[in-house]
């Protein structure tokens, strides 16, 4: 045993590769010498690298294919009867060309025939959506698909080589005529680099090279099988940097319920269950019950625990789950036998130019076809119709080489009209035509079928010097054929950035021991601050003015004179500080507001001037901008008359500054006591929201459409357009729905108008006018019956309608119906009245006749001058003194009274 272990040392020793060859097994292994391995990395290693890379993990940017891919479908062709074959028996097929044995070949068949593209499955293959395996290759049928007979096959274009053992021929590259990397994806890991290749959509992909063929821009981006929805704001054409975000499709049942129905690519039902499943553990969710009813479809039910926001709860499945998952791409391929990285456009490009030489390739080869075809019909008629099989010399010839010539010879006035040379094979083939065949020949049908073929010839030739038309011809013919089969199951959308700190639940509780210093979870006994979640930060302010951030944990120390403790919301400018401050130990107190949106975290900063002695006399922490009324009494002063030791001082007169900002003196006279003389109201105003219909949610960054200023009973109405509407509150993270017809801000005293096919009814138009209620349920002004059809909504005051007949009652032409004055306004669940007993094809909605009245008490007066001061202006005199006297008169009345 030791001398094998001292043999396999020796082989490590550093020598030249004419070293290698001059080891003796006999050699000793010297144990004072230094050894390297240079040598064995420089040529060992590397040999294995590139194997790796070429033979084994990286696709080849012509076919698309791996080789143990390539190999299973050039065996899947060899065996294809139109039947199906049994997986076992393919691999073993397979195994003459791929040295990997047959485990590799059957995780290699099942993927693909779990992309439903290449290979047509019968039988138990596993499950994408929840991650099962495939029965035993000894149960499992397979065949190749449609598409695969029609893009991947054709010998006469292939090229070919040996096997690994050199009993077989393989082709290099199939003749793929179809970008079929882009559309099947690719992903493995060799030495020292990696290639992932997101798949794509079918007809996408044609799309895109029909663009790309007639000069014109495109982009194309992922489709996965598994569906959900992506945001390719940062894909990066699919090239190595980018990143792709993909998120599950998540649901509302009802207000207590979230489904989950797709999950996101590489992510299966039990993972993604798992995945929520550790976000609850650790407190992250507060979801009570997760349940799997995962079956041909994806159906994760969440039942959530009482109280628990579902908006919010689906923002939390994001953040903390694999709900929402980032993706990067690395387009890797080989070309030209080596690795290189491109884009998906790169890929797409070459792929679209390999596939037109391939069809220009098989235009060339049928062409050559047809004119060895016309050659030879050409020879045939002559050596017919001119009878020299009846020649004397013919018959009476005495070997093959007397006849060829002779034929030879009578064929030679019409050589000069072929479009090759005669040759003995040729001749030879001519004296095989049996004699059945010369005796049913017939001219005219012999001059149709040459004229056939020289059309043939013809329409190739055209499409020869049109090959960019045949091109597109090629993937229109395929997009139409197979597009049907392949729909875009993942949606495109933008996603909002979900930031972790603000939809985390508040699960944790903050204590404070002033005491001794400190603050965290983990204070049980303390004093209780608030709520709180492991992720938020919280900043703290001390009696001397200063103030800081600092990360919550289970026990941080803060150190004594603590004024205030809250959780810290970065960005946050409605979180208003109003402070009244002495600069000094005997200094003047300055008064000011400010807030604090962004500062550096465990950084010391000063609410004051930072002079020695600061005091911080008032402190408030105001949500929304609160600015109260203080009631300050000032320490009396010795020996003087005006003994006024009162102020009040209302915040509101303040202006909201920096944190930086020094603050406005509010006296220089020594402060007794500061106190709450009363409670005010935000200075702030009403908060401008805005809709931002690429996320469907609300923002106050100005994205998408203004709805309003909104202040803290104000409302958000949202109409969908299945006839429902509901109310919202304007927090940034409640979720629409897509189908979103008016979204706007709450108006109780507003008109509706609606215009139904009325399914309860026999499908008659009904109008209707109505005012919405204010109410956080889902209700439906158009019935229960979800069979009636919305035509026509609108807010207008006066509306005017068209109604457009249709069917039968066509020739009956339109009609004009003033909506105000047809039905009057009432509940939105009133049927409202009908329109017509006769068929409507289609309701329009006019400009209105009547224009509402000008609201002149809201609208500012900018004519305002001394005339219009005067009430009596634009009167006449007549009118004036008639006022007067009337007005006199009455006086005289009450005077007689009294």
């Amino acid at each position: 045993m030791d001398e094998e272990i001292v043999d396999m040392e020796n082989t490590f020793d550093e020598q030249t590769d004419a070293e290698h060859s001059d080891y003796k097994p006999t050699d000793r292994f010297d144990a004072s010498a230094v050894h390297h391995l240079s040598g064995m990395y420089k040529n060992w290693f590397l040999d294995y690298a590139s194997y790796v890379i070429l033979e084994r993990a990286v696709p080849s940017i012509d076919d698309g294919l791996k080789p143990v891919q390539r190999r299973i479908l050039h065996s899947m062709k060899r065996m294809d009867d139109g039947r199906y074959n049994k997986v076992a028996n393919i691999v073993g097929h397979t195994m003459q060309f791929h040295p990997h044995g047959d485990a590799s070949i059957g995780d290699a068949l099942v993927q693909m025939g779990q992309k439903n593209l290449l290979v047509d499955t019968q039988g138990n293959w596993g499950n994408i959506l929840t991650g099962d395996r495939a029965a035993a290759p000894r149960y499992i049928e397979s065949r190749l698909s449609k598409f695969a007979l029609e893009t991947v096959f054709n010998p006469k274009t292939t090229d070919w080589q040996l096997s690994y053992d050199g009993r077989n021929k393989e082709p290099i590259t199939l003749p793929v005529k179809f970008p079929l990397l882009l559309a099947q994806g690719a992903e493995g890991i060799a030495v020292g680099l990696s290639s992932k290749i997101l798949p794509h959509n079918l007809n996408e992909i044609c799309d895109s090279a029909v663009k790309y063929l007639r000069g014109e821009e495109f982009k194309i981006f992922p489709d996965f099988a598994t569906g959900g929805s992506i945001d390719v704001s940062r894909y990066n054409d699919g090239a190595r940097g980018g990143t792709l975000k993909v998120r599950a499709k998540i649901e509302k049942l009802d207000s207590k319920t979230l489904v989950i129905r797709e999950v996101p690519f590489t992510k299966t039902a039990s993972s993604l269950q798992e995945s929520i499943t550790k976000a609850v553990e650790k407190g992250k969710l507060k979801i009570r019950r997760v349940e799997d009813m995962t079956a041909s479809e994806v159906e994760i039910h969440l039942h959530l625990s009482p109280g628990t926001s579902s908006d919010k709860t689906i923002d939390a499945l994001y953040a903390f789950s694999d709900c929402e998952i980032s993706i990067s791409p690395n387009c890797c391929v080989i070309a030209d036998n080596k690795p290189v990285f491109l884009s998906v456009s790169d890929v797409l490009r070459h792929s679209v130019d390999h596939t037109q030489n391939l069809l220009r390739k098989e235009l060339e080869i049928h062409r050559t076809e047809l004119l060895e075809q016309l050659f030879f019909n050409s020879l045939e008629r002559i050596f017919i119709e001119e009878r020299i099989y009846k020649e004397r010399e013919f018959e009476m010839a005495k070997n093959i080489d007397r006849v060829v010539a002779f034929v030879d010879s009578k064929l030679e006035p019409f050589k000069k009209d072929f479009i090759r040379e005669v040759g003995r094979e040729d001749i030879l083939r001519l004296l095989e035509i049996k004699m059945q065949r010369i005796l049913k020949f017939n001219k005219d049908k012999a001059d149709e079928l040459i004229q056939k073929i020289k059309d043939e010839i013809a329409a190739i030739d055209k499409d020869l010097s049109e090959m960019t038309r045949v091109t597109i011809e090629w993937f229109l013919h395929l997009k139409e054929k197979y597009g049907s089969e392949h729909p875009r199951l993942t949606e495109i959308k933008s996603f909002d950035t979900i930031i972790a700190a603000k939809v985390v639940d508040a699960n944790e509780k903050l204590y404070i021991d002033r005491q001794e210093g400190f603050i965290g979870t983990g204070l049980k006994k303390a004093e209780f601050v608030q709520n709180c979640s492991d992720l938020d930060d919280v900043i703290i302010f001390y009696k001397d003015g200063k103030y800081k951030v600092t990360k919550i944990a289970d026990k941080v120390f803060i150190g004594k004179g603590v004024l205030h403790v809250q959780v810290f919301k970065k960005n946050d400018k409605r979180t208003i500080y109003n402070v009244v401050y002495r600069d000094g130990r005997d200094g003047p107190c300055y008064i000011k507001r400010f807030n604090v949106t962004s500062i550096t975290r465990d950084k010391e900063y000063n609410i004051t001037q930072g002079v020695e002695g600061s005091k911080i006399m008032y402190f408030t922490a105001n949500p929304n901008g609160e600015a109260e009324t203080l009631k300050i009494t000032l320490d009396p002063i010795p020996r003087a008359r005006n003994q006024n030791i009162f102020l009040d001082y209302d915040f509101s007169k303040l202006a909201i500054k920096g944190r930086n900002s020094k603050g406005n003196l509010l006296t220089k006279r020594s402060v007794h006591r500061i106190s709450l003389k009363n409670h005010g109201h935000s200075t702030l105003g009403g908060r401008k929201v805005w809709f931002d219909p690429d996320v469907n949610r609300i923002n106050y960054e100005e994205h998408g459409k203004f709805l309003g200023e909104f202040f803290d009973t104000d409302n958000i109405l949202v109409v969908l357009k299945d006839g429902s509407f509901y109310t919202s509150s304007i927090e940034p993270t409640n979720h629409y729905e897509d189908n979103i017809l008016y979204i706007e801000k709450f108006d109780h005293d507003k008109v509706w108008t609606a215009v139904l096919l009325d399914a309860d009814n026999q499908g008659y138009a009904y109008l209707k006018r109505f005012q919405m209620e204010n109410t956080r349920r889902h209700q439906n002004f158009m019935g229960e019956n979800q069979e009636s059809k919305l035509l026509l909504l609108t807010d207008e005051q006066n509306p005017m309608i068209r109604i457009t007949f249709g069917g039968a009652d066509a020739v009956r032409g339109t009609e004009e119906v003033d909506a105000e004055q047809f039905v009057g306004v009432k509940s939105f669940k009133a049927k409202g009245r009908r329109l017509s007993t006769w068929l409507v094809a289609k309701v329009e909605e006019l400009e209105p006749i009547r224009k509402p009245e000008p609201d002149t008490e809201d609208e500012p007066r900018n004519d305002i001058n001394e005339e219009n001061l005067d009430p009596d202006a634009g009167k006449s005199q007549q009118q004036v003194i008639d006022e007067i006297t009337g007005q006199l008169n009455l006086f005289s009345e009450k005077t007689d009274e009294e």
